[in-house]
């Protein structure tokens, strides 16, 4: 492996050895990312704005404060790129849409704050789908930076909707992003583009100074090369926010060297698993195998719940008001996906009793969920019954109208935490993925999965020729 290729696809934990061996500096590393930023992220429309000059002097501090001793973390001198719905002060932040390219705030969102304590370096604002994908997009063409294009296949598309974020790491142009999700978000272009992401427990992850979909449903969290990488980023951004009242009051502490060799107890959803496509289901099975080396495994079936269904009217009416400035401007009518320009009127349809009503049968879910996930250290069902689509055309005329698995609809609903991790490739060469779903808080738990999974596995050190 050439030495950029090194560079490109290591992991932050890889990264850090680096640095502190001197092979490498922060500045090197700023300076090498933004460059396959600007050559490799352009070609696949993952970037909005490169943050040049805040980024040198970032790295520029990291290197001065490693070289006197002062080591902020396992982040420090690390380059990152932020989907694009989170503010960085003085810089744009879009939220992937046409009319609002010029809109700057002068504060930074919660998890930037956080990042630039921990010692890492905002490289990119990474693009997304309009408006976070609230409006009911319908095919990959729905921002102004144009499709995400997947690393692995550039006539497929890279997921979303932080669709920059998982380009971006996919292709080594980044260490590590961060991404948000409501539904599926994180977990979709993790999977499709072949890295590491995860979904945090709801409220693990302050969300202040993020763009709002759904107060109920959003989550922040990272894309990383791997397991082990996203549980060194989210101790950092992870805790507290008094100025975020749905932050968790616990801390969370990633402890990597509290992973069992053996005994975790992994529960096996099968249900969808025979409707998938045969490489993700061929896939999924062999990832079974490698987990009965570190654990047992146990068929378990979901609750019967209306997931999918509930989810969507939460967010319909909850994305409806969070954005209804945007709406009432009239601006949404330059949006880039014409289904866009007019899916923010739904929500205005949806009856009060009808949201109070999803509701009240979402706290009867979160209980059913919570007492099945209470047995188990985490859940396993591949993290998508497709690939990735391609550019062109429509979800429907590629996935036949279906939007979600029952279990992402499931865990979203619940808050509780997932990450997928690759375990394959199917059609067109393009990677799958299986993740792993835990009990709401247990996010550590999970981790410990996955990381032991990884450990018997080397999907996640397969790279696309960029």
């Amino acid at each position: 492996m050439s030495e950029d290729k090194r560079l490109a696809f290591a992991s932050v934990r890889e990264l850090g050895t680096m640095l502190r061996n001197g092979e490498t500096t922060p500045t090197y590393l700023a300076e090498f990312f933004i460059e396959r930023l600007e050559r490799i992220g352009s070609e696949l429309n993952a970037v909005v704005t490169i943050t040049r000059d805040l980024a040198m002097r970032e790295a520029r501090l990291a290197e001065e404060e490693l070289a006197a001793g002062h080591d902020r973390g396992p982040l420090h001198g690390i380059p990152y790129g932020a989907k694009d719905l989170l503010a960085t002060a003085g810089i744009p932040t879009t939220w992937g849409c046409a009319p609002l390219q010029d809109q700057i705030f002068s504060y930074d969102a919660a998890v930037i704050e956080r990042l630039r304590n921990a010692g890492a370096v905002l490289v990119a604002k990474l693009a997304m789908v309009e408006l976070a994908g609230g409006m009911g997009y319908r095919q990959p063409n729905a921002s102004f930076t144009g499709p995400g294009v997947n690393p692995w296949n550039t006539d497929a598309w890279s997921g979303g909707s932080s669709s920059g974020s998982g380009s971006a790491v996919g292709a080594g142009c980044v260490p590590f992003a961060i991404g948000s999700e409501t539904m599926g978000s994180i977990l979709g272009p993790a999977g499709f583009c072949g890295v590491s992401g995860l979904r945090p427990t709801y409220g693990r992850v302050s969300r202040r100074g993020a763009m709002a979909l759904s107060w109920t449903l959003d989550k922040v969290g990272p894309l990383c090369r791997t397991a082990d990488d996203c549980g060194l980023v989210l101790d950092m951004i992870a805790g507290p926010d008094p100025n975020e009242p749905t932050t968790l009051t616990t801390p969370f502490h990633y402890r990597p060297d509290r992973d069992r060799s053996a005994g975790f107890r992994v529960g096996v959803l099968r249900e969808g698993v025979r409707d998938t496509q045969p490489d993700i289901r061929d896939n999924f099975e062999r990832s079974l195998n490698d987990l009965a080396r570190i654990g047992s495994l146990e068929e378990v079936t979901l609750p019967d719940f209306p997931y999918g269904p509930t989810a969507e009217l939460i967010i319909r009416s909850e994305g409806t008001a969070a954005l209804e400035p945007l709406i009432a401007s009239g601006k949404i009518k330059e949006l880039t996906a014409p289904e866009d320009r007019t899916g923010g009127f739904a929500g205005y349809a949806i009856p009060a009793v009808d949201y109070l009503r999803a509701m009240r049968i979402r706290t009867h879910i979160i209980a059913e969920i919570d007492t099945l996930f209470s047995r188990y250290d985490a859940i396993v069902h591949p993290s998508f019954d497709m690939v990735a689509a391609p550019l062109e055309g429509s979800f429907e005329e590629y996935r036949g109208g279906r939007r979600w698995t029952t279990l992402s609809a499931a865990g979203n609903l619940t808050g509780i935490p997932a990450i997928t991790v690759p375990n394959g490739f199917g059609d067109r060469n393009l990677p799958t993925g299986v993740q792993f779903v835990g009990r709401a808080g247990e996010d550590g738990r999970l981790l410990s999965v996955a990381r032991a999974y990884q450990q018997q596995t080397s999907w996640h050190s397969r790279f696309p020729a960029w």
